[in-house]
């Protein structure tokens, strides 16, 4: 079946993408007990501020009654408001429309613990979305420490990825491939600790973004080798880095490192991926990153290969697209990527310009909505579907195709 229109909870999931939630008692309460957001909620001026500071802590991800997992965005102007308390149970509300009863995310008992060297678990490299733990030992993208002819290589989107004091807990130092063996340790504690507590179905494997990919590789087969030292129920993981080489590929494979690769293109066509990843294509370089793609599909097979993408980005102005032109490049690249078993995932790009013009927001929830349907017809004409050992709906809080599969799959 072709799905004309998101399923309902989808639907409701990219309302929230774009709209947000306003503040409200209820939700600062729901604060005190739940996963804590890495972005403050910002007070609009001429918003009420209970706080006085401009600024206050809200939760991080919440659940609908069918357990789809949705990121929150605290935003002023959103006709959303959080009702309720812990013991009632809490409700979204809008004028005009019927209430939707919402959970938060718990704050888990490990974030709040120290490993036996006394380092808090919550700094260690781990962090939870869901049934998802993503272990991440080397935040720091070395991209962002290079320019070539006064162009930066870090990618166009990314804003929080550069090597500074936020990396330095984890022993992370340019240029260098290994890691400190106390960053494994204090890794492997919190990981048990996590999986101990937690229902957790995938893991998520980020290398950190190194210029020379064969170094890379060796820094990622290191850490690989750590986390499934401590992975005692063989819980799947997923490769989180970049572009590597053949022979990195197959020691991933031959010592069962991995079960799923999913290396980042983030956008269809060389021209395009120039701009906006820099640094990938100067250093790895476009058709060097699909073939190792291609690889990665004859060791682990179709429907085990993954590349996020940033949808909507081609909307930027400097691009030069309309809305038609970007979804049907998007879709020409679905089309390539699943042809030869790759599947791309498309995270919701939020603009740096135009986020303040209707017009704007209006364009890019079109272009996201109509590219989910038309990707999602691409997977099923290739007969692909996103292993639930990757994503899946309890995990996937800012994309929309497990949404979207699940109810297909019901139907």
């Amino acid at each position: 079946m072709t799905l004309s229109t998101l399923p309902p909870s989808a639907r409701f999931k990219l309302e929230m993408m774009f709209h947000g939630i306003r503040y409200s008692a209820a939700l600062g309460k729901a604060a005190e007990h739940a996963f804590p957001n890495y972005y403050p909620y910002r007070f609009q001026p001429g918003e009420p501020d209970p706080t006085g500071t401009g600024k206050a802590s809200i939760p991080y991800l919440l659940t609908l009654e069918d357990d789809t997992l949705i990121r929150i965005k605290g935003n002023g102007d959103s006709p959303w408001v959080v009702n309720g308390d812990r013991e009632a149970g809490y409700r979204l509300c809008k004028d005009g429309e019927p209430a939707v009863a919402v959970q938060f995310t718990p704050l888990p008992r490990w974030m709040q613990a120290e490993t036996s060297d006394g380092f808090p678990m919550a700094r260690s490299g781990i962090e939870l979305l869901g049934d998802m733990a993503v272990i991440n030992l080397a935040p720091g993208c070395e991209y962002f420490l290079h320019k070539i002819d006064g162009v930066s290589m870090r990618c166009a989107f990314c804003a929080y990825g550069a090597p500074d004091e936020r990396v330095a807990h984890l022993g992370q130092k340019t240029g260098q491939v290994s890691l400190p063996e106390q960053t494994y340790a204090r890794m492997q504690e919190t990981l048990r600790a996590v999986l101990a507590e937690s229902d957790i179905r995938h893991l998520y494997l980020v290398g950190g973004a190194l210029p020379d990919w064969r170094q890379e590789g060796r820094r990622y087969l290191e850490v690989a080798r750590q986390v499934q030292a401590v992975n005692q129920r063989r819980i799947p993981v997923s490769c989180g880095s970049g572009a590597l080489p053949d022979d990195i590929l197959q020691e991933l494979h031959a010592e069962k490192l991995v079960d799923n690769v999913c290396f980042n293109l983030e956008v269809w066509s060389e021209a395009l991926f120039a701009k906006v990843s820099p640094g990938k294509h100067h250093f790895v370089g476009y058709d060097r990153w699909i073939r190792a793609l291609e690889q990665a599909v004859a060791l682990w097979g179709a429907g085990h290969v993954y590349s996020a993408m940033v949808g909507g980005i081609e909307l930027e102005p400097e691009h030069g697209m309309s809305g038609e032109q970007a979804v049907a490049l998007a879709l020409e690249g679905a089309e390539a990527l699943c042809s030869r078993g790759i599947i791309p995932i498309y995270s919701l790009y939020w603009p740096v310009g135009g986020r303040d013009h209707p017009d704007y927001l209006d364009r890019l929830h079109q272009y996201f909505e109509t590219l989910n349907l038309g990707c999602h017809a691409i997977r099923r004409k290739h007969g692909l579907h996103i292993w639930d050992g990757f994503m899946c709906h309890r995990c996937a809080a800012m994309q929309l195709e497990c949404d979207v599969d699940r109810a297909d799959a019901r139907s």
